[in-house]
């Protein structure tokens, strides 16, 4: 399979295309067939090595993805779409490992470009809004995008 691997920690050019082994999955494992990856900002921290956090070379980046089934030892349907937060052996690959906690069903309709959005980038905002901002429904939020000033929290 092919996938991007980080050899040694520096600029996005130490991100390589590569072919990788086939990944396998142990009794416990889902296996999911990669449409879309999503990139958030701390990939680029991790990958340059300036996170806390640092993974063993080489290793393949990203968290968030979104997919198709291609194996799983129960709960899932091999073909269904799903998206995931988090995977075990990173997103930016035609193929990730996931532990059972980090795979969710893909609602028809919603495209895999935005699945893959749903991890990282929606807790980020969810805890934003809710944790950290102590949103309630009936709360405006002020946004400069342009013809929206402000909406409603529901």
């Amino acid at each position: 399979m092919k996938a991007i691997r980080v050899e040694q920690f520096g600029a996005p050019e130490v991100m390589q295309l590569v072919e990788v082994p086939d990944l396998q999955p142990t009794a416990n494992q889902i296996l999911v067939r990669l449409h879309a990856a999503g990139v958030n900002p701390v990939e680029t921290y991790i990958r340059s090595g300036n996170y806390a956090a640092k993974p063993s070379l080489p290793y393949t980046p990203g968290s968030d993805g979104a997919g198709v089934i291609e194996h799983s030892s129960g709960g899932f349907s091999k073909g269904e779409r799903v998206f995931l937060a988090e995977s075990i052996t990173g997103t930016y690959a035609e193929l990730a490992l996931c532990n059972p906690e980090q795979v969710f069903r893909l609602p028809e309709g919603v495209p895999f470009e935005q699945g893959a959005a749903l991890g990282v980038p929606y807790g980020t905002a969810h805890r934003a809004l809710f944790e950290r901002g102590q949103g309630r429904a009936g709360a405006r939020v002020v946004s400069d995008a342009p013809g929206r000033r402000e909406d409603i929290v529901s």
